[in-house]
């Protein structure tokens, strides 16, 4: 049974909720059970560390993960989705570091290694907890039990084996190179890992003097950033390119004299202390000379190399330790951090005369990615995988990859992959996978272990976990009389690991080498764009090198999230909110759809703003729930009052006629289409924009033009089309939204999911929103013609509004007409088509569509898109411009028509130009209009003052007062109230306006409007003192609802009086044009099955048919409502007349006064007519009639009824109409005609009638 949806509701206590109902029924491995059988969808989750709590970025990746996954899921694959743990490297060693206060390798060894690595293996899953708990939070259905951690045995075994294949293809070599070195974490790093933390850098910039062995009166000036490199200096660089002269002078540069001599070219001599020549020595900075460090820079390194004057089997001269320390050898500043000499030497510098000049220097610098500590450029022994080969096939792989947005395939890595460099793999660290390579101690034998039982059978001892502790101690025999060989002392790189995460974390080759082989490689994966430097790079470097070809097929690369000032999110700076209590407070939905729809899905920067995630929940999510809520009501009230059960079956459902029916299916048929091509293109960016909107639509557009028909109104069969119509929409989009907000999709779907017919659903079970399968697309509902023409309805609205916004005219006053121009004729006919809802929308009483732009004085104007415009046609530009101005309204109107027009030689299109309408006010046709307009139509607003529209505006202000006095009281619609006012000075406009539309705030208030004295024995609820139109205005309400019997001198409701001959014979009758007053207006084909249902009994149905009542003279143009009060005479064959003056209606009837309704409950006007008899002089009503039709009337079907008479509305016996006062004596119900009867209601205690008991009841025509 679907369960009424509450009037508010707090979307973090619901998710809660769901959540829990997710666990309870484990829906996530109950959706993988069910997929089993399916075709695989291969999804691989980059290993976080988790030792630190989740951010941004990881809720953002986690949720692009999730929406793609669970898509792919409703598409018909089985996805298994296995969360992975980085548990080795730096990340974890440098908070043991931090914690223990270790500094260095000499720390390390006095506790041991096994005691270190045993505290590293206690942190690593220090926030596992916090990130399971967050990661659940997040609507993010991932597989925890079933994951993978890089410290497992069987993960690292897979690892040795990945970098035994290098080994055997000759891929592995050992080497000495300059590489970014972290002092802070004691290790070298890789190139890659250098480029993810640069940050700007003020460094001392000095030029330093090199005096000549020959003439120490001559010296050379080099330039340096870094004085700590000065002690090891060997060489000088000049450039074989430049010309460098001898000036004669100070050794402050402030005085240069003249050029004594040219230099062309230098010596070449060989030996440490020597000028050497090298091309990469630059003029754009320095003096062009570099001095030579060759075992702190790469380009002294290769250079001192080429000029021997290092070996490349000599060990590294490097006085700086692994902590960044001088060693004894550097005398003057032995026991100094690097970084913190430099202000020393310089000081030493000046001292000794060989500082020309000192000053700081801006740039660029690469700092740790871990310790954030600024990295220095060392030479260290390091394992290499080679990469610089296999450039070229590494290109050709990432070209067969699909990127989302493609500019990072082909720009930020491809860029990165052109100028790739041999991978430095080893880390002088402790806790990590150790590399398996057991050596000689001259490095002439090496012995590549790839596997655990290979390390068993070479050692002859058992192994059961592959870290240093447990395998540093084994020794492989020598095969070459080496004695034994040892392990080299280094771990892997931790991104070694992660990219070898698609093999490992199934245990591959060991196990599962089909599973493996048959779903390689991945569909899909996603990460952030600084991962093209990181695990995108070494995925693709292990797959290629491993396999030759890529190693998955799909990519979605998210942009950064950066706090709301652009700065980067820092917990130290706090500024930013912190994630949980943004789900706390607003939702993991809201969050969700925030970061999706922004432009850090298009690898763009993010700047968060928690104001943005609040936005979600008031623009999209409470008008989505309140169309669910809409929904579920009227479905209870047709249920409840038509005893009508709603079950939806898509294969059975009717098919409306109502243009916003087929509109609303049209776009939402469109927008699965849609949906479905670009989730299948993996373009996140274009789909979100698109579901938000539909919301709009959806909310805004049809459920507002269409609540009277979903209320009722307009009959059930009408009502039932739109409540099909809406539920088959609403069911449509929680299947679209599924994977992009989990929870509140499922919310509606566990009520909406009782409505639905079991036998209309392809899957077996259906207790879940993510059990079903995405909607297919059902073309033959898409009409492209009706949704260009409801689009221009909502141009013509949405301009209006802007109008009504800029004269500042409150839709609440009603305006006289409104006038649309377009050029397209077929345009003019489909806003035509919607006339009635351009009224409603704008409160304006006339449409008026025409082309003739002159008549208003209208005329096109072009302006050219200077951006578009100038970068194509660069040198014509300006003269093009000028001759766009130029163009002629007629000349326009082909450019509008054909799409092109040559301007001063050049072809334009529409991207060139922007066309916009200009109206002159001053025309004298035109000066009563207020214009604007977009590209293709323009609206003009009558905003001359009309002052009985004017009046009425003013009546509306009142009603919203007494509303917002109400609100202002707690009261609800169903409270009996009634609403005293005082308006002074008395006479004046605001009072006559009151008293003249008493009516009409009663019947929108649906309470009494009386005025000043307030009862004495009154109980006041609420008061309130304001002004209005130059009044003062004061509201008081009070409890208890009064009015005063009227005598009425004709029906409250339109009607027309029929005289009918038929077989000689004539019959007078009546039949109401509306009924409640204002609502379920009669068009002419509905007049004529009244017509039928008053005049034609069974004989007559066989004899005549409706054609026979020559009612065909009522076409569907005729305005019925002018009618009213008229009687048209209809004889068979004859055409209507209607006679010359009114008449009273010819038969008796009673007029209706419903008292204590809320909107809620009563789904119609609350004032009636109801016919006694109906032909004249039959089917007489008796009292269980009159109460039947009454409720029929109001909509109150299932309510108990109490009709009274009485003053006061007080519900005194001697006052009310009941069964027996009625049917002792026909007349005295008789006697009511003209009376209005006030209709109370109570709860019901009758069964409401079934569907052939109404049919019988339809003949009675009180419609």
């Amino acid at each position: 049974m679907v369960e009424a949806v509450p009037e508010s509701i707090h979307f973090p206590s619901e998710e809660e909720r769901i959540l829990q109902l997710w666990v309870d029924k484990d829906c996530f491995q109950e959706c993988l059970k069910q997929s089993k059988n399916r075709p695989r969808f291969t999804f691989y989750d980059g290993p976080p560390f988790a030792t630190g709590l989740p951010h941004y970025g990881h809720i953002l990746a986690g949720t692009i993960k999730d929406i793609v996954t669970r898509f792919a899921h409703q598409n018909g694959f089985h996805v298994e989705r296995r969360f992975g743990w980085d548990c080795h490297g730096l990340p974890v060693e440098y908070e043991i570091d931090k914690s223990l206060n270790i500094r260095g390798p000499e720390d390390v060894a006095k506790m041991g290694i096994a005691e270190y690595n045993k505290q590293c293996r206690s942190i690593v899953m220090r926030y596992a907890d916090e990130w399971e708990t967050l990661v659940r939070r997040m609507g993010r259905w991932i597989d925890f039990r079933n994951d993978y951690k890089t410290l497992y045995p069987w993960f690292m075994e897979t690892v040795w084996w990945v970098f035994k294949q290098l080994y055997d293809k000759g891929l592995v070599y050992r080497g000495v190179k300059v590489m970014p070195f972290s002092t802070a974490c004691n290790t070298p790093l890789s190139n890659f890992e250098a480029h993810q933390n640069y940050k700007d850098v003020q460094d001392p910039s000095v030029i330093v003097t090199f005096p000549l062995l020959e003439d120490e009166t001559v010296s050379f000036l080099a330039w340096t950033t870094t004085p700590w490199t000065l002690p090891s200096n060997l060489a000088l660089c000049v450039s074989p390119d430049f010309i460098y002269v001898k000036v004669k002078g100070a050794l402050h540069l402030s005085i240069i004299i003249h050029c004594i001599n040219e230099i062309p070219k230098f010596c070449i001599l060989h030996g440490a202390f020597s000028v050497v020549v090298d091309n990469y020595v630059r003029d754009d900075d320095g003096t062009g000379v570099v001095h030579q460090a060759p075992y702190f820079g790469a380009d002294d390194y290769r250079v001192c190399m080429d000029y021997k004057i290092i070996q490349r089997d000599s060990a590294p001269i490097c006085p700086v330790d692994s902590s960044g320390v001088f060693t004894a050898e550097v005398t003057h500043f032995a026991g100094q951090y690097v970084k913190d000499a430099d202000k020393n030497i310089i000081k030493w510098l000046k001292e000794n005369g060989r500082l020309v000049s000192s000053s700081s220097f801006k740039h660029s610098y690469p700092f740790c990615w871990r310790s954030d500590t600024p990295l220095i450029y060392k030479a260290v022994p390091s394992w290499f995988v080679r990469v610089e080969h296999m450039v070229e096939k590494l290109l050709d792989n990432n070209s067969k990859c699909y990127w989302v947005p493609e500019f990072v395939r082909e720009k930020r890595f491809g860029n990165w992959l052109r100028d790739a460099r041999d991978w430095a793999v080893s880390r002088n660290r402790y806790w990590g996978t150790p590399i398996p390579l057991w050596v000689s101690d001259d490095y002439e034998e090496v012995v590549c272990v790839g596997s655990t039982a290979e390390l068993e059978e070479l050692t002859g001892a058992k192994v059961s976990d592959l870290h240093r502790e447990s395998i540093d101690h084994l020794t492989i025999p020598s095969r070459c009389g080496k004695g034994q060989l040892k392990r080299v002392s280094e771990v892997f790189d931790c991104w070694f690991e992660s990219g070898s995460m698609p093999y490992a974390q199934v245990h591959y080759p060991f196990e599962n080498r089909r599973e493996f082989e048959d779903a390689f490689p991945a569909d899909f994966i996603a990460e952030g764009i600084d991962q093209t430097r990181g695990w995108f790079y070494t995925l693709l470097v292990l797959s290629t090198a491993l396999f030759g070809k890529p190693p998955f097929k799909n990519v979605i690369v998210n942009g950064l999230v950066l706090a709301s000032d652009g700065q980067k999110m820092s917990k130290r700076k706090k500024n930013y909110p912190d994630p949980g209590l943004i789900v706390q407070n607003y939702g993991a939905d809201a969050l969700r759809l925030y970061l999706i729809n922004s432009p850090v899905v298009r690898a763009e920067n993010l700047r968060f703003k928690e104001e943005g995630v609040r936005d979600v929940l008031k623009d999209v999510f409470l008008p989505w729930y309140n169309a669910y809520r809409f929904l579920v009501q009227n479905v209870q009230r047709l249920q409840k009052e038509e005893a009508v059960k709603f079950l939806y079956n898509e294969s059975t459902v009717s098919v409306s006629d109502n243009i916003m029916d087929k509109w609303i299916q049209s776009f939402t048929q469109s927008l699965i289409q849609f949906f479905r091509d670009e989730m299948g293109a993996y373009r996140l960016y274009t789909v979100v924009p698109k579901l938000v909107k539909f919301v709009d639509m959806l909310t805004n557009w049809y459920v507002r033009t269409n609540r009277r028909r979903l209320k009722g109104e307009s009959g059930t069969e009408d009502c039932m089309r739109a409540l099909e119509t809406l539920f088959s929409v609403l069911f449509s989009m929680c299947r679209l939204m599924a994977p992009f907000t989990p929870y509140i999709t499922e919310l509606m779907y566990q009520n909406l999911r009782h409505l639905i017919d079991p036998a209309s659903l392809e899957e077996k079970d259906t207790g879940s929103i993510h059990y079903l399968m995405l909607p297919h697309v059902r073309e033959s509902l898409i009409d492209k013609r009706i949704e260009s023409a409801v689009s221009q309805m909502q141009s013509v609205i949405e301009l209006g509004r802007v109008i009504r916004d800029r004269k500042t005219l409150p839709v609440k006053y009603p305006l006289k007409e409104v006038v649309v121009i377009h050029q397209d004729p077929e345009a003019l006919r489909d806003i035509q088509s919607l006339q009635k809802y351009i009224l409603e929308e704008l409160n304006v009483r006339q449409l008026t569509l025409s082309t003739d732009k002159d008549k208003y004085g209208i005329h096109l104007r072009a302006e050219p898109d200077h951006m578009v415009l100038g970068k194509r046609l660069k040198g014509a530009f300006k003269s093009v411009t000028a001759a766009i101005k130029e163009l002629k309204s007629e000349e326009l109107e082909i450019f509008q028509r054909t799409g092109s027009i040559v301007v001063d030689g050049h072809e334009l299109h529409e991207d060139d130009l922007r066309l916009m309408y200009c109206f002159d006010q001053t025309s004298g046709t035109a000066s009563q209009y207020e214009a604007h307009s977009d590209a293709q139509v323009l609206v003009l607003l009558d905003v001359t003052p009309d002052q009985s529209m004017q009046d009425e505006g003013v009546a509306r202000e009142v009603i919203n007062r007494i509303q917002k006095l109400r609100k202002k009281g707690h009261l609800v619609p169903s409270d009996e109230i009634t609403v005293y006012y005082s308006s002074q000075p008395a006479g004046e406009y605001l009072d006559k306006v009151i008293q003249a539309h008493t009516d009409f705030i009663l019947a929108t208030t649906k309470a009494p409007l009386k005025p000043y004295p307030v009862a004495q024995n009154a109980s006041v609820i609420v008061q309130e003192k304001t002004q209005l139109k130059g009044s003062d205005l004061e509201l008081t309400i009070v409890r208890g609802s009064s009015v005063s019997r009227a005598l009425l001198t004709t029906a409250a409701c339109a009607y027309v009086n029929l005289r009918v001959t038929l077989k000689d014979k004539q019959q007078g009758g009546v039949v109401l044009l509306e009924n409640p007053k204002g609502c379920d207006t009669l068009d002419v084909e509905r007049l004529k099955t009244v017509c039928c249902s008053i005049f034609l009994k069974r004989e007559g149905a066989r004899v005549f048919s409706l054609a026979c009542l020559s009612l065909s003279a009522l076409n569907a143009e005729t305005d019925l409502m002018s009618l009213s009060g008229k009687t048209l005479t209809v004889t068979s064959g004859s055409s209507p007349a209607d006679a010359s003056s009114s008449d009273s209606l010819l038969c008796p009837y009673v007029n209706l006064q419903l008292m204590n309704a809320s909107p809620a409950e009563c789904q119609t006007g609350d004032v009636a007519t109801l016919l006694l008899m109906n032909p004249a002089g039959k089917n007489a009503l008796h009292f269980p009639d009159l109460l039947r039709e009454t409720a029929k009337v109001f909509g109150l079907r299932g309510r108990k009824l109490v009709l009274c008479l009485n003053e006061e509305l007080t519900e005194g016996e001697e006052h009310v109409i009941s069964h027996s006062t009625l049917l002792s004596n026909i007349n005295q119900l008789l006697a009511l005609t003209h009376y209005r009867v006030r209709v109370w209601f109570r709860v019901s205690d009758f069964a409401p009638m079934t569907k052939t008991r109404r049919r019988q009841d339809n003949s009675l025509v009180n419609k």
